[in-house]
């Protein structure tokens, strides 16, 4: 983990309001997540970014759980000309297409009980593993769905962060 300002991260805490609040929703399509964290610029290391994104993800509500979960493609169908799902979701690529139709099929049930994408850090994570998740959290009540997929939002978020920090 970075404990100093890095120079992605001094460009991120002196762009234009607008340009950061762009910066911000390719990481999370929450736009009460991107204000909390714009509103608290600059920021003096990486760590005190992830604490704030942290913070926001904790205060999100339902609707704003939903805002930035809407901004997730599907496991196994990342968006066209999206290369941040396009690398998350890389465990996907070489799986066979027995595993895609699976998970094509869980997508679906999960999405018809929950109302949203199955969402899950699939960094580094194989097609088998992210069936595996899926199928085990497909049980759950809606409101752990809701805590884990905060969680998983939360990692994210902090991967893709780590990205804006370190591109200059």
């Amino acid at each position: 983990m970075t404990t100093s300002s890095t120079p992605g991260l001094a460009r991120f805490n002196t762009l234009a309001a607008t340009e950061a609040t762009a910066a911000l929703h390719e990481v999370c399509a929450s736009a009460t997540w991107g204000s909390f964290i714009l509103a608290r610029r600059p920021y003096a290391s990486t760590e005190a970014l992830f604490s704030a994104s942290d913070a926001a993800m904790a205060e999100l509500s339902p609707e704003d759980l939903a805002e930035a979960m809407a901004g997730h493609p599907p496991i196994g169908r990342p968006k066209p000309g999206d290369p941040a799902s396009a690398r998350e979701q890389r465990g996907m690529a070489g799986a066979s297409e027995e595993l895609k139709a699976e998970m094509l099929d869980l997508n679906l049930a999960y999405q018809e009980r929950f109302g949203h994408v199955f969402l899950i850090c699939a960094t580094g994570a194989t097609g088998e593993q992210m069936r595996d998740a899926v199928k085990d959290r497909i049980g759950n009540s809606p409101e752990r769905e809701r805590e884990i997929v905060r969680t998983e939002l939360g990692k994210i978020n902090r991967i893709r962060l780590t990205r804006l920090a370190e591109d200059s």
